[in-house]
């Protein structure tokens, strides 16, 4: 076991900056310093890092350097001398948190292996921000990414899924939303709750809550555009029920004056039992 303090090390330091997801004034003035005092800032869109920075009227002091999913291998290296020779490395995404669906964290493996200094400044965040919204349990979630684009891939993964009973979170892009619903509601069922987020803390920002079903039909009537974050309620455990219990149940139906035959029936359809044997258990035990 190592462990390695960003403030008490001759090294500098590699940090994972959080930017905004949407609405600009959710900077914190941390990242604004980082932008400004850092040596390099590693960003995924250096276009889009220099925009946020005229937005916040932060001049950036250092190198900026690209530093995306197809180039992060290849650029951890150079990004790790800079902080083994005392500097600061920040690294942004385009918005949100890096390392979560987006570059980071390759370097940050990289770096612990190195055994150098790893910090971060936290910040906005779509998965928690749309898990906060959404109204569905968040004691316990689980962060699933971006489906399988490919139907059968995605049909597969959702089946494993199935059982989760946490609350899932997912990020999809507009234009595979509605096939990403429906492959959700026959995996997971119609009437599972969920909630699509979409343009989270922006302007046109809209939280649609329901049943999947539901809400395959709202995504299948009009384009849905923005940036979007789906959240999918976990499954309910079956309350199983002993024989006895079943038994009680028909024997309780019988006494208001159901057949035994009916109640049989109906009790074993919804405890997903053979009815066969739950009337042979009734049948013994029903007062003679």
């Amino acid at each position: 076991m190592t462990t390695v303090s960003p403030t008490a090390h001759s090294a500098g330091r590699l940090v994972l900056a959080a930017t905004p997801i949407g609405n600009t004034e959710d900077a914190s003035a941390h990242l604004r310093r980082l932008l400004a005092e850092a040596d390099v800032v590693a960003a995924e869109d250096t276009r889009r890092l220099r925009a946020l920075a005229a937005r916040l009227g932060v001049e950036i002091g250092g190198r900026v350097l690209s530093f995306h999913e197809h180039n992060e291998v290849e650029r951890s290296a150079e990004v790790l001398a800079v902080v083994a020779g005392g500097g600061t490395v920040v690294v942004v995404t385009d918005a949100g948190m890096p390392a979560v669906s987006d570059p980071g964290f390759r370097v940050v493996g990289a770096a612990v292996a190195a055994g150098l200094p790893v910090t971060a400044a936290p910040g906005p965040s779509a998965v928690l921000t749309a898990l906060a919204l959404s109204g569905l349990p968040t004691d316990r979630f689980c962060f699933e990414g971006f489906p399988p684009r490919k139907p059968g891939e995605r049909a597969r993964a959702f089946e494993l899924l199935a059982d989760e009973r946490r609350t899932m979170v997912f990020f999809e892009a507009p234009h595979r939303l509605d096939d990403t619903l429906a492959a959700m509601a026959v995996a997971f069922g119609g009437d599972r709750p969920a909630a699509v987020c979409r343009e989270l803390t922006k302007t046109y920002e809209e939280i649609v809550r329901g049943p999947l079903a539901d809400l395959v039909t709202w995504a299948s009537a009009d384009q849905v555009r923005g940036e979007i974050v789906v959240v999918v309620g976990g499954a309910v455990k079956a309350v199983e029920l002993s024989t006895a219990d079943l038994v009680a149940e028909v024997l309780s139906r019988t006494d208001t004056g159901d057949r035994l035959k009916d109640a049989v029936a109906e009790v074993a359809a919804a405890a997903g039992v053979p009815k066969r044997d739950l009337y042979a258990a009734a049948l013994a035990a029903k007062p003679r």
